[in-house]
Formats: C-alpha cells, sequence, structure tokens
C-alpha cells in the first residue's frame, strides 16, 4: 500500500493527516498554536516560524508513529494553510518574520492606501478580487515602515503553506489560490502582480515562482528528512489555500459548482471563469481556485460556528448535563428540542454576521432581536433554531449577491463542516436557499485536498478534478421544502432592514461593531 501526507497549517492549530491511495484517512496528528500579540502593536498576530515549526515536526512524526508507518512509505507530502497568513524570508531562504491571518496591526496603512491613492483599493480589486482588509500591501508597507532594517533584509515572500513546504524542499513558491489572497495578482492570469507593490512604494522582487496545484517542487532534503522522519525520495508538491483545497474535497471542482463550508466562520464559494471579473460594488471576494482556469467567488459568514459554541457555553448547561447523561454530543440535544420549533422561531431576530461586503466590511453590535418574555416562546430551543435559520438566512444572501455578477444558477449545494452533522441545520440550510443540499462522507476535507494534490504531483491521480471525482462519496441528500422556503424569504427581507437599523446604530456611536475590517 502506499501513502500521501497531508499538512494544514489552520488558524488554530496545524496537523498531519495520512491518507492511503483511496482517500481513506490513516492517522491524524494535530497541536494548536497561538499567535501572539507583539507588545506595543495593537492587534498583531505574530506568526512564530520557530516554535510552529516544532509543532509541525511533532505533527509529522506522529502522525507516521500513529500509523506505523516509515517515513518512505510516504510517496508524496502537501500542504495548505489559512489563507492571507504571510512569511518572508532573507536571501539566504530563512524565514525571518510571519503574521497569521488574522492580523490586524495595519490598520493605518490600509488608511494610508486609500487617502494616497485615490481608487486604488477599487482598481487592486478589480483585478485581484481582493481589498487591503486582509491583503499583503498593508502589512509589508507596515514592516517598512515599523522595522526598516528587517525590511531591507525581506527577499522572498509567501504564503504559511508555502513556507512549511519550503522547509521541506527547500523551495520557496506559491499556488495561485492562496498566493491570490495577497491582492498583490492577477486572478485571470493567475500570476502574481508586482506594479501594484511598485505603485505603492514595495520591493518588486521580492515575489516567487507561481505553481498550480499538483506541481512536483523537489524532494524532500536530508536535513528535513532527519527533523520530520520522511524519507528524502519523498516528493514534495505544491499545495494551495486551505478552502479551496477544502472544496476540491468535497467535489467541488466544476465551474458553476457551490459548497458551504459550515464551521467556526462560514464561507460559501461558487466556482467561475477565470476571466469573470469582479463585480463592481466590491461586495464579494474573488479567488484563485485550485483548478487551472476557475476562480471561486466567496461570500464569508462571521462567527457562525462559534456563536454556537457561545450560546451552548453560555446559556445550555441543562443541555449539557442531558447530553452527557445520554453519552450525545449537547447540539444533538438543542437540535432534538429545536425541532419542534416553527419556522421562523417565533420571530426572534439574532444580529451577529453581516452579509458580505467586502469593500466596507464591518457588523453590527451583537443582540437578538424580537425576543418575547414567554418562557414557552423565547428559550434555548427557538434561540438555538433562531441561529440555525440565521446562519442560512446570511448564506443565502451572499448567494444571492454572487448569483447577481456570474449569472450563474444555483440548484445544489455542497454542505460540509462541523455544521452539516445537524440534522436540522442541513434541511433548514435546503429550506432557506430552496437548494437541494448534498453532504459528502467526510470528515477531513482540507486534507483531503492537500493529499489529492501530493497524489497529482506523483501521478496517482490524473489531475486534481480526477481525483476530486474518484475519491469524494455521498452519505445525504436534504430537498427543500416549498411552504418553508417561502416563509424563509420573508423572514429574510425582514431580517436584511432590521440588519440595516442596526448597522446604523453603530454608525450614531451607540453600540459597538462586533468586527470591523482595518481601515474602517
Amino acid at each position: 500500500m502506499q501513502y500521501l501526507m497531508a499538512i494544514d497549517a489552520g488558524t488554530g492549530s496545524v496537523r498531519a493527516v495520512i491518507f492511503d491511495t483511496k482517500g481513506n484517512q490513516i492517522s491524524v496528528a494535530q497541536k494548536e498554536w497561538i499567535h501572539l500579540e507583539v507588545e506595543g502593536v495593537a492587534n498583531s498576530m505574530t506568526f512564530d516560524v520557530e516554535k510552529n515549526w516544532d509543532l509541525a515536526l511533532w505533527c509529522i512524526k506522529t502522525a507516521l508513529k500513529e500509523a506505523n508507518l516509515q517515513g518512505s512509505d510516504i510517496l508524496a507530502v502537501s500542504a495548505t494553510s489559512m489563507r492571507e497568513g504571510i512569511v518572508v524570508y532573507d536571501k539566504e531562504g530563512y524565514a525571518i518574520w510571519g503574521v497569521a491571518n488574522v492580523d490586524a496591526r495595519a490598520d493605518k496603512e490600509v488608511r494610508y492606501l486609500k487617502e494616497a491613492f485615490e481608487g486604488i483599493e477599487e482598481a487592486f480589486y478589480a483585478e485581484s478580487g481582493q481589498t487591503f482588509a486582509l491583503g499583503a500591501l498593508p502589512r509589508l508597507l507596515w514592516l517598512k515602515n515599523n522595522e526598516p532594517a528587517l525590511y531591507e533584509e525581506v527577499a522572498f515572500v509567501s504564503m504559511i503553506g508555502d513556507w512549511i513546504l519550503a522547509k521541506l524542499s527547500g523551495v520557496i513558491a506559491t499556488d495561485p489560490s492562496n498566493g491570490g489572497t495577497t491582492g498583490i495578482f492577477s486572478l485571470e492570469k493567475r500570476d502574481w502582480s508586482p506594479q501594484m507593490a511598485e505603485k505603492v512604494g514595495i520591493k518588486t522582487n521580492i515575489f516567487p515562482p507561481v505553481l498550480e496545484t499538483g506541481t512536483v517542487m523537489g524532494n524532500v532534503t536530508q536535513h528535513a528528512a532527519k527533523e520530520t522522519g520522511l524519507a528524502t525520495q519523498t516528493k514534495v508538491v505544491m499545495g494551495g489555500g486551505d478552502v479551496q483545497l477544502g472544496a476540491a474535497g468535497l467535489g467541488v471542482v466544476k465551474e458553476g459548482q457551490v459548497a458551504i463550508l459550515g464551521g467556526s466562520f462560514w464561507q460559501q464559494v461558487v466556482n467561475i471563469k477565470s476571466t469573470i471579473k469582479p463585480p463592481k460594488d466590491m461586495s464579494i471576494r474573488v479567488n484563485p481556485h485550485v483548478i487551472e482556469g476557475l476562480s471561486q467567488a466567496e461570500g464569508i459568514t462571521f462567527f457562525s460556528g462559534l456563536i454556537m459554541r457561545w450560546f451552548r457555553d453560555a446559556f445550555c448547561d441543562l443541555e449539557k448535563l442531558e447530553a452527557k447523561e445520554r453519552g450525545v454530543d449537547t447540539y444533538a440535544i438543542l437540535e432534538e428540542k429545536a425541532k419542534s420549533v416553527p419556522v421562523g422561531s417565533y420571530g426572534i431576530l439574532p444580529i451577529f454576521s453581516d452579509s458580505m461586503n467586502y469593500g466596507k466590511w464591518y457588523h453590527a453590535a451583537p443582540s437578538f432581536i424580537n425576543l418575547s418574555i414567554d418562557p414557552e416562546v423565547c428559550n434555548t430551543a427557538s434561540m438555538f433554531r433562531s441561529l440555525e435559520e440565521n446562519a442560512c438566512i446570511v448564506s443565502a444572501i451572499n448567494l444571492e449577491k454572487i448569483k447577481a455578477f456570474t449569472e450563474l444558477e444555483i440548484d445544489e449545494i455542497v454542505f460540509a463542516g462541523g455544521a452539516s452533522k445537524g440534522d436540522l441545520w442541513c434541511q433548514v440550510l435546503a429550506d432557506v436557499t430552496g437548494c437541494k443540499i448534498n453532504i459528502p462522507k467526510v470528515t477531513e476535507a482540507t486534507a483531503l485536498g492537500a493529499a489529492m494534490a501530493a497524489g497529482v504531483g506523483v501521478g496517482v491521480y490524473e489531475n486534481m478534478v480526477n481525483a476530486s471525482e474518484s475519491l469524494v462519496i455521498w452519505d445525504k441528500t436534504y430537498s427543500p421544502n416549498d411552504s418553508n422556503h417561502k416563509k424563509y424569504q420573508m423572514i429574510q427581507k425582514q431580517w436584511d432592514e432590521v440588519y440595516r437599523n442596526q448597522l446604523a446604530l453603530v454608525d450614531r456611536g451607540l453600540t459597538e461593531s462586533m468586527w470591523k475590517a482595518p481601515g474602517i
């Protein structure tokens, strides 16, 4: 039997996952990591390349041990990572500084770029599909302004997944899906746009080669083999961004296919041709896909999964006790109770994430609107259902925004992530969107996507599309209830109007935004 390894560098942890060539997960090892705020640097989230490499090494070695495999059993290794997080290197290829995707230290730089270069964000967005909110240009400008000596040493920049592959192969490169999230990139050309850096006074010679996902970068070096336990004959293969490789791991690899990834944040992604221009209103993000010729229009719903965790831990002690007694998950208890709550949750409207507004990205204050003092109407079950409904409603609005500029019709959605384990949540998503919902039988879609990339590199699979269609297995489907869909369309309109009014309270300084992008 032959095996493939995927290394997944997420926002909160790093994992090494081993699959066989049929897509079966053999072992996984995971370590949490923390991105620390630098003293005196507000909203900074530094990526510690020294400490975090040690954690990655532990995961690689432990995954091999748990699988009872030798390094020589691994045909190829690839990596995926949180997007937007960057690492910079000196001329010797040594990583000297990094930031995680959630780093927001460059607030002043974002404001400066918008004020000093009128229309620059709109122009760059039209080419790259990205705004400055999470982009690399403001962060590199921050480094230039605040750490000039360190900035002078910068010879290369890459993404965090690329950094892992560089540590293994000695080759610094990036792929379109991950590199594209820097915003210094052309969606159509699937390559860097150094002229963007030149316009704002950033070095133009720091951008490494761009390799398509599934391209062999080289072999594991002797030094990396000693560190990791992998073999020097193991191929190192270019990976990609976590959402895009996750989409491949869910079978979303052709034009017009759609996925909703229901994790801590929810992403709604739609595959579109690379030639389609981002919307002029800058409402939706557009990223290169891991499939050549395709991009992904992406909506993001903030904190949907984290809000559920907060609600469970803050209000559901009785359900926790019941779950413990019955040996089931607390969310399963909450869904059982919420099934008896009618569509619309007695009018409760949660105000958390707004629909996507990428050009001016901020949210209203967290709240529940339209609560009742009748405990039979307003209780943990109805509030829980209202949160499930709300995540689906915001997703539907984001999909409508994507449909508006792509002119695509959407009638099927792949739903994955922790939220897709909830039977009620899946049905609510079908009813809200009016679409058939397909649930894949996979627990590690992002890592599986990276393993597919590794397999493509060594010829196990012909290409990413072939790999995806060969390995993705379907578990369940949910069909929409037409009557419920009509009710949710009315609720969606009501929620949208209420949210606008709640956002106005933030604008007036009467309430505090749940989250604001840098520069807002």
